[in-house]
Formats: C-alpha cells, sequence, structure tokens
C-alpha cells in the first residue's frame, strides 16, 4: 500500500514537471516607443517550448488601447540535436490618448513576461498648425457634434497618402449606441500639405445615435500595405512590404434626449414634406375605386423612425389600404428617408364630401420648435352610377306631372239638396260593381288559357341570362378580372328581380352577398403589391346566387290553382 502511494506521488510530481516544462520563458517587446498617438504600436508575446495556441489574452489592454486582431506562428528549429518550438503573438495596439500607459505582463502557462511602459505623445504639427509633412496620416470631422436623438451627424474622414500602397483598408468609426452607415462613395483628390503633395481619400458617414448622453466616436482605423524602405528587387517576383497602421481621431458627441412636453411621434429633421397623388383626371363614382397615394418625406432620419398616416375618410367610403414602402436613400451627404402609403377609395354613396386634413408634427432641430406638414381638406364629388342613374331616369319619366294652371276665383256654392247628392252615391256603386265583374271575367279567362311559353320579351330576357351567365363563369374561373367586371354588369342586367333589371349586385338582397367580394376583386386591381386574387370566395358566392334565382324564377312561372274544385 505504501509502495502504491509512493509510485503515485512520484508519477503526479514527473507530470507537472512536464506540464511545467512546456513553457520555458516568455517574452513581450514593441516595436516602437515613444509612438504618436495616431500611430500603432506592435507587440509581440514569444514563448519558448509549446505553449497552447489559446494561451494569450489581450483583455487586459482593452482599457488604454485599441486592439487589432492577433496572429499565432510557430517555428521549430534543431541545432546540434537538440530540438526548441517557439510559439509567437503578434497584435496591433492603438492608443486612446496621450500619456504614459503599462502594458500589464502576460503570464503563459505559468511563464509572465515583464511589464512594458509606453510612452504616446501628440502627433507633431507645424508653427501654423497644420500637419507635419508624414507619409501617411487620417483626419476627421463632424458637421455637429451636439445633436438631437435620431438626429444625423455627417462623419467626414480623410486618408491622405504620400506614397503608393499595394492594398489597403479602412475601418468605420465606432459608436454601440448609434447606426452608422457609409454615404455614397469614396472620393478621391489630390492636396498639397506643406510642400508635400498627397492622394486624398475621402469617405463620408451618417452617424445616427439611438441614445442620449456625452460619448465619444472612436476614429477609423486605416491598415495599409507598402513597400518597404530601400527595397530595390530588379529581379524576382515579390517585393517585401511593411504594414503600415493609423487610426482617426477620436471626436466627443453630446446628445441630448427628446423634450419632455412633445406628445407625438419623434421625428427630429431639418425639413419634413408630404403630398399626395391621385390618377390624372381621377374622378369619383360610386363603386369605381380611385386609388390615392400619400408620400411623407424626411431629412437626416432613417426610415424607421417615420410615423404612419392617418386614414380618417367618411362613412360613405370603402377603404382598402396596400401595404407601406418605406426607403432611406443619401443625397448630397445627407440621409432622405421616405414612406409611401397607397389605399383604394371606393365610395358607395353618391354627394358631396370632405376628406379631413392630414397632419404630421415633427421636430425642426434648427429652430428647436415643433412644425407641421399637412395636406390640406379635400372637396369632392361622387356621382351616382351612370347604370342606376338611368334607370332611375326611366322611371321617373313615366308619370307626368301635371302644370298647375292659374287658379280662378270661386264661386260661392250653392246648397245641395239631398236627393241630388243620393243619386250621385247610387252611381258610383253601380260603376264599382261593373269593374269588380270585368276583374273577375279577367282572371277566370287567364286561368283557362293553356300554359305556354311567355311573351317573347320574357322569352328573349331568359335566354340572354345562360349566355351572359357562361361568360361571367369563365371570366371568374379565368381570373381574368378585366373581363370579370364588364360580365359581371351584363350578367346583372340579366336578372328581373321585383320586376326590374339589377345595375349593382348591392341594389337587391338577393345579390348583395356578392358585394363584399367584388371589392376584395376591385382592390387587387389597384394594389401596388399585385397580390395574387383569390377568385374562390366570389365564385361560391355567386353559384349560391344564381340557384336562388332560379328557384325563384321557377316559382313565379307556376300556374296558379285553381279557384274551384
Amino acid at each position: 500500500m505504501v509502495m502504491r502511494q509512493l509510485l503515485l506521488l512520484m508519477i503526479g510530481g514527473w507530470l507537472s514537471l512536464s506540464a511545467s516544462a512546456d513553457v520555458d520563458s516568455v517574452i513581450a517587446q514593441i516595436d516602437k516607443n515613444p509612438v504618436m498617438v495616431d500611430e500603432a504600436i506592435r507587440l509581440t508575446v514569444s514563448a519558448s517550448g509549446d505553449p497552447s495556441r489559446d494561451a494569450f489574452d489581450s483583455s487586459a489592454l482593452l482599457n488604454d488601447f485599441v486592439v487589432g486582431r492577433t496572429s499565432i506562428s510557430s517555428r521549430t528549429s534543431i541545432v546540434n540535436g537538440s530540438r526548441s518550438e517557439t510559439t509567437t503573438w503578434t497584435t496591433t495596439l492603438f492608443p486612446r490618448q496621450e500619456g504614459r500607459f503599462t502594458i500589464p505582463p502576460f503570464t503563459i502557462e505559468g511563464q509572465q513576461t515583464r511589464p512594458i511602459e509606453v510612452q504616446v505623445i501628440p502627433v507633431v504639427k507645424n508653427d501654423d498648425g497644420s500637419q507635419p509633412a508624414r507619409d501617411f496620416y487620417v483626419t476627421t470631422h463632424v458637421d455637429t457634434s451636439e445633436v438631437y436623438l435620431n438626429q444625423q451627424i455627417r462623419y467626414t474622414v480623410k486618408l491622405f497618402l504620400a506614397t503608393d500602397i499595394e492594398r489597403g483598408s479602412l475601418q468605420a468609426p465606432q459608436l454601440k449606441q448609434a447606426q452608422i452607415s457609409q454615404l455614397g462613395d469614396d472620393i478621391r483628390t489630390t492636396e498639397i500639405v506643406n510642400g508635400k503633395r498627397y492622394q486624398v481619400i475621402e469617405r463620408n458617414f451618417a452617424v445616427v445615435p439611438q441614445r442620449s448622453g456625452e460619448f465619444v466616436l472612436r476614429g477609423p482605423v486605416f491598415t495599409g500595405e507598402v513597400l518597404a524602405p530601400n527595397t530595390n528587387q530588379r529581379f524576382g517576383f515579390f517585393n517585401r512590404t511593411q504594414t503600415v497602421n493609423r487610426l482617426g481621431p477620436d471626436i466627443t458627441l453630446t446628445v441630448k434626449p427628446q423634450p419632455q412636453d412633445l406628445d407625438y411621434h419623434w421625428l427630429p429633421s431639418e425639413f419634413v414634406d408630404i403630398n399626395e397623388e391621385w390618377p390624372e383626371s381621377a374622378t369619383f363614382t360610386v363603386g369605381e375605386p380611385v386609388t390615392r397615394t400619400v408620400t411623407l418625406t424626411a431629412m437626416g432620419v432613417v426610415e424607421e423612425q417615420l410615423p404612419s398616416f392617418p386614414q380618417n375618410y367618411p362613412p360613405g367610403f370603402k377603404i382598402y389600404p396596400d401595404q407601406s414602402r418605406t426607403a432611406t436613400v443619401d443625397k448630397d451627404n445627407t440621409l432622405i428617408a421616405q414612406r409611401v402609403e397607397s389605399v383604394a377609395v371606393i365610395p358607395t354613396k353618391a354627394g358631396r364630401y370632405v376628406l379631413p386634413e392630414i397632419t404630421i408634427p415633427w421636430f425642426n432641430v434648427l429652430t428647436g420648435e415643433t412644425e407641421y406638414a399637412s395636406l390640406p381638406a379635400r372637396s369632392i364629388e361622387v356621382a351616382p352610377d351612370t347604370g342606376q342613374t338611368a334607370a332611375v331616369g326611366n322611371s321617373s319619366a313615366a308619370p307626368a306631372t301635371p302644370t298647375p294652371q292659374p287658379a280662378e276665383p270661386l264661386a260661392p256654392e250653392a246648397p245641395t239638396p239631398a236627393p241630388a247628392t243620393n243619386m250621385w252615391l247610387w252611381v258610383v256603386t253601380a260603376l264599382w260593381l261593373v269593374t269588380l265583374i270585368g276583374l273577375i271575367a279577367v282572371i277566370l279567362y287567364y286561368r283557362r288559357r293553356p300554359t305556354g311559353a311567355p311573351a317573347s320579351a320574357s322569352i328573349s330576357q331568359h335566354q340572354r341570362e345562360p349566355q351572359a351567365w357562361h361568360n361571367l363563369l369563365a371570366a371568374v374561373k379565368a381570373r381574368d378580372i378585366g373581363k370579370t367586371q364588364p360580365a359581371l354588369t351584363q350578367w346583372l342586367h340579366q336578372l328581373e328581380v321585383e320586376g326590374q333589371p339589377l345595375q349593382r349586385a348591392a341594389d337587391n338582397a338577393l345579390t348583395a352577398p356578392l358585394q363584399p367580394h367584388i371589392d376584395v376583386m376591385l382592390a387587387s386591381v389597384y394594389s401596388t403589391s399585385q397580390a395574387h386574387w383569390d377568385n374562390q370566395p366570389l365564385l361560391h358566392s355567386l353559384t349560391i346566387v344564381r340557384e336562388q334565382y332560379l328557384k325563384n324564377q321557377q316559382v313565379k312561372q307556376q300556374p296558379l290553382p285553381a279557384l274551384y274544385s
């Protein structure tokens, strides 16, 4: 038992010695010291042995530096039969500000590096305050450093290059509490600074803060590959390059919150406009849809900031709104957001109506006051359906209204003798009896007539209805709205309900269930999203209505029961 415990202790000690022997030593070093505030420091940590590739942790550097990407390399060498391995971590550091900073020690599997003191000095400028004659540097600028919440900031970055680069990249500025996007394409110009010619690449960004308070907008990082100095390989496929890093200056921003006394949707902007569009020569007729398009435009905001429009219409209208469309574009380095809403308006009653005013409140960031973008109220005249008007005109033209004649003076009535009154009573009674006898004779005559075909006009009417129904059914099944509309009108005209042909489905209780499905069909025509029209509800409703109509017609054509058995 004692021997077993002793053996385990020896094995454990050997394993611990082997583990500690994986790393013999660790060294950390930087490529330059002191360093200017916009320059990069290359930090190299080398471990002799065979450490884990994840042993290096750079999180301790984040307090004082912007930490770039870390690369890992391994090297194995054999000298006089002795094998050695070295693992190297290389990372790029960008100082956040001027001063003295300490790169802390790193522990790699039990071995620790020494701390490194770094001095960060300001960029030495010329006597006139201009930039020194360096080969590469980055400048940053904002159009304003004090804005309201959700207001756009125009951020401009300029990269100055005195020599050509093999390749390069320029990152965007960093601010977690903001939405950042590039504006337009890069602008390439040439400038001479202190007698030195530079190629200048200008890039603009839109920065939209999402929170209020004091923030630091971190400058962009430029990383490029340039030819190393004293490199003159006239014969060879590859030239030696070196990496150049520059950091743009940070900028402090003050973001003011939304004023507390505002009770509307927050829309900070320099300019807001609202307008509407109607079809050319738009007329309003009962049952005919008209598309109204309202567009809201705002500068210096993104599309998510735009409010929706109130859809207030008089009771005499049916409304079928389309899905709203939003977009954000940039013009002249300014964000422009738009919201477009289209709606199919179908009048249901004739008359004069007033479409109410549409008002959108917004906050003017230039004046600090509330303003309003509005569409004025619109007065429209809705004409009745032309078919319905004609039917009403024909029915009303039959009874002629007698033209009133000038009244003549009335002579005093003379007293009528009582016997004359009794005589007139007998005359009226006799005429009533004669009329009653004649009516009974007519009824008996028609009852005894052989049951045959109806009158020629009715025959023609009933023969046209099946053909109209066949045309309508084919158009609906084909989902051809252009043919369905006239076919539906023609079929309704062939139906006789209460002795009159129908003009619209909504005019009678029998065909009224068709109207909602007809409205849906018409709304799909004026929808910009081109939604697929589902014809099955209308087809089903049409079938039910026609079956009921045919049953009603059969009941009307049955002969009257015999008056006498």
